[in-house]
């Protein structure tokens, strides 16, 4: 793949675009509520910006669209989470990523888990500076703060979110040193050369045009020295381009999950390299069996046999195929009325997509959304 252009940013266009679909609203408790206080105006331009990368080319994949989602990956993120936030909080929580399970732990059980376990992998600990690319609403944020001691920036190309997480973190007595989050593209690190002890992204960098490109900035902006810890999104070595079915389950995580460009493992691996890292740990954490007793992806499945308890149950019930259901159609019932803005079913939609692809992904074993990478900083000679 030829090198990637990255796009030029425009802090005070997207804020403005914020302020007119959200309002409000990043005050409220989230989820229905949130996008009730949203701007119908501003979210159709949403999501037209958003879904043309797919609508105008329906059926076909070739490497020009996906080009072409490469060429505007920060206003396709940026977009996807104004849309898909409020839904994410509504059926997920505040932490957006998958997690492993162990015999007998609840859904939030495994999310923390899987938090610290990234943090243990890392060697975190107390006083370090630490960055969190691609922080969404700051749930692993906080719950790494609170598990290893760190001082945390969160950097997010959605002012949406950011406000949202700065919500959060002040609601939990977070100080401003303890937890800060800024504005920026993760490919364009807003931050000088050598500023941070660690940094981490869970289940975020997938969003980059190319992962050399996100890689490299993380680098420059890490200490001598210095630690990165990911989970990253990726087709494994059982992807073949040349199946239809296999492409047909990217697409649909790609069109679900606000992606221009998900690459393989192997890529991967090379991208960390490249972009000035000793390589010391790298393993698909989807593929251990040591004591697991369900798959990722079995809540976005609906698979119920797995739930621990009623708040498992109330989670997972979201992500049955009857419910989703029902729950679109009211969600479109609401559009009707002008209770919810238009677009927030297609949106959920979208979501749904998504979530069967990754699921159907997830028992093939063609997709992982937790290919653990630990790198270090390669010290000055």
């Amino acid at each position: 793949m030829a090198p990637v252009a990255l796009e030029k940013q425009d802090l005070v266009r997207d804020k403005d675009f914020m302020k007119a679909m959200h309002g409000t609203s990043s005050e409220s408790t989230g989820g229905i509520k949130a996008m009730m206080g949203k701007n119908n105006a501003a979210q159709k331009e949403a999501v037209a910006e958003y879904f043309k990368h797919w609508d105008n080319n329906p059926t076909e994949e070739t490497e020009g669209t996906r080009a072409a989602r490469r060429a505007e990956y920060a206003t396709l993120t940026r977009h996807y989470y104004n849309l898909a936030t409020d839904l994410y909080e509504y059926g997920w929580g505040t932490s957006f990523h998958f997690s492993r399970f162990a015999y007998g732990e609840s859904f939030r059980q495994s999310i923390a888990r899987h938090e610290h376990y990234l943090a243990h992998m890392m060697g975190l600990r107390e006083g370090m500076k630490v960055l969190d690319v691609g922080c969404g609403v700051g749930g692993p944020a906080r719950e790494i703060a609170k598990f290893a001691g760190v001082d945390i920036v969160g950097i997010n190309n959605n002012d949406y979110q950011i406000e949202r997480a700065t919500r959060y973190a002040r609601k939990e007595g977070f100080t401003p040193k303890q937890m800060s989050f800024v504005k920026g593209d993760f490919c364009q690190l807003p931050f000088p050369d050598n500023s941070f002890d660690a940094v981490y992204a869970i289940e975020a960098t997938v969003h980059a045009p190319s992962l050399e490109a996100v890689y490299s900035e993380i680098c420059r902006v890490l200490k001598p020295g210095g630690v990165f810890g990911c989970y990253e999104w990726l087709m494994t070595h059982r992807f073949d381009e040349s199946n239809a079915e296999h492409q047909a389950i990217r697409r649909g995580i790609e069109l679900g999950d606000g992606i221009s460009n998900m690459d393989t493992v192997d890529v991967a691996l090379k991208a960390v390299e490249d972009s000035g890292f000793t390589l010391e740990h790298h393993e698909d954490l989807a593929e251990r069996v040591d004591g697991d007793y369900a798959p990722w992806y079995w809540p976005i499945a609906g698979e119920l046999r797995y739930a621990s308890g009623i708040m498992d149950v109330i989670t997972t019930l979201r992500m049955t195929k009857p419910a989703r259901f029902v729950i679109h159609n009211l969600l479109g019932l609401a559009e009707k009325v002008y209770l919810i803005p238009s677009g927030t079913a297609r949106t959920a939609n979208a979501l749904g997509v998504a979530a069967d692809c990754l699921s159907e992904g997830g028992r093939q074993r063609l997709f992982t959304p937790m290919y653990l990478l630990v790198g270090r900083k390669k010290p000055v000679a």
